[in-house]
């Protein structure tokens, strides 16, 4: 099992932070480019990027509940029953791929053209999903071999896939979005096909350490077939929660873009800015985040529940430090940092506002998060999805309130972010509080 000392949990996390960073250079990188093509081109991956990653939470959801899964068998010492998890998670993954590609060829165009009253920035929208829809292929394989390298603390791998996306995804948008060289000028196109492109190298060099590494050596993946209904059904027991989870949040958060999009000016445009800043403030959060899950899924796992507290409190201390590292910009200087995305005077200006209001529930995201996944660890996904459909009902009531009604300007509208994250900690905070998690209690200092 892993080491719970600051050292060994850095060993873990550090590599899931840097992976996350490199997502959101894969992110600004497209932001950075587009922003110089055109202001369509900039929307319209913003917002159909919302569609994608709320698309791609099927995926990111039942990988977490097979990585829970996994490393819980780590903790039981159980080899068999691990490889029976990363089997059934495939067949469900593969499953999810066929699904969700049919949803965006033939459904999305439909509801695109009522959502969006926008009819070009709609027809772009779409044009960018039929091409990132071709991800989901790749993710089947990433996601599958990812999540069983984080359920055994092998984040080291993680990571280099992630550079490898960054670095080939940066490349491609080079000569694919403004058409250098030999190649042609495909705007909006061109990103989509370069980031997808990336995604399937990250994916072709996991799978190559898949199959000449020591994982199949040291759990029996593919030497026989473990793959039965009950194991099928347990998987879902799990990840199908977080599943829900991941759309309910993404879709609410899809919903708020749409409704300020409705608002009309430079908003939308601003919001973006402020999504793709975002994705920095999140790097320590998701890094120690997936730190979390395994290490609570491997203690609990082994039945020892003692230790729970502990990682709680060292995730959440690691967590605020970072935090005050890696985001402090976003108070003292965050001018700076949206000049990353766009170079727009007016938009940078405006956008550097809404960022000084928000950064102070970045904080309590990284607080609560903490007890977030403490509840996912354990296995009572239910309970997260719950504390999600909580604070999605409260986020949504806020922003309908601020928009719809009360008309108020693009900085305050983003304050529902401190709706959204106050009731989520709150929520997961007084879930492990006064609940018993096993027949033995677990105290929760």
């Amino acid at each position: 099992m892993l080491d719970i000392r600051y050292r060994s949990i850095l060993t873990v996390a550090l590599p899931m932070m840097l992976s996350g960073f490199i997502q959101s250079v894969i992110a600004i990188t497209d932001a950075a480019f587009l922003s110089r093509y055109s202001k369509l081109a900039y929307d319209a991956s913003g917002s159909a990027g919302l569609w994608y990653i709320t698309m791609y939470m099927v995926f990111i959801g039942l990988g977490d509940g097979a990585q829970i899964a996994m490393a819980q068998k780590v903790g039981e010492k159980n080899q068999k029953g691990f490889a029976a998890v990363f089997q059934s998670n495939f067949i469900i993954l593969f499953s999810a791929a066929i699904l969700l590609t049919i949803l965006v060829q033939l459904c999305m165009p439909a509801l695109m053209g009522y959502l969006v009253t926008n009819y070009e920035l709609a027809q772009a929208e779409q044009s960018f999903l039929e091409i990132r829809s071709y991800s989901f292929w790749a993710a089947t394989i990433t996601i599958s071999i990812q999540a069983s390298y984080l359920a055994v603390g092998k984040t080291t791998l993680v990571l280099i896939a992630s550079l490898i996306a960054a670095i080939s995804n940066i490349i491609l948008d080079y000569f694919l979005v403004f058409g250098v060289g030999p190649f042609p000028q495909l705007g909006l196109e061109g990103a989509a096909i370069a980031s997808t492109s990336a995604e399937f190298l990250a994916m072709l060099f996991l799978l190559s350490t898949l199959v000449g590494g020591k994982l199949k050596t040291q759990y029996p993946i593919w030497k026989e077939s473990l793959i039965s209904k009950f194991q099928i059904k347990e998987n879902l027991k799990i990840g199908f929660p977080l599943l829900l989870q991941g759309i309910v949040a993404l879709s609410i958060w899809t919903i708020f873009f749409i409704w300020i999009e409705q608002m009309g000016g430079d908003n939308l445009t601003i919001s973006l800015n402020i999504r793709y800043i975002y994705f920095l403030a999140f790097v320590p959060i998701w890094g120690f985040a997936a730190a979390t899950k395994t290490y609570i899924a491997q203690y609990f796992g082994a039945k020892q529940f003692h230790q729970l507290p502990v990682i709680q409190r060292r995730m959440q201390l690691l967590t605020i430090s970072f935090l005050v590292l890696t985001f402090h910009g976003a108070v003292l200087y965050p001018e700076a940092l949206i000049r990353l995305v766009s170079d727009h005077p007016e938009h940078v200006e405006k956008s550097a506002q809404v960022l000084r209001v928000v950064s102070g529930s970045i904080l309590i995201y990284g607080t609560g998060s903490v007890f977030f996944q403490t509840i996912s660890g354990i296995g009572k996904t239910r309970i997260t999805f719950l504390v999600e459909c909580l604070s999605t009902t409260f986020y949504i009531i806020s922003a309908y309130l601020f928009i719809k009604v009360w008309n108020w300007p693009i900085q305050w509208v983003w304050l529902v972010e401190y709706v959204y994250f106050i009731t989520m900690g709150l929520g997961s905070f007084i879930y492990l509080k006064w609940i018993n998690q096993t027949k033995e209690k677990i105290e929760y200092e």
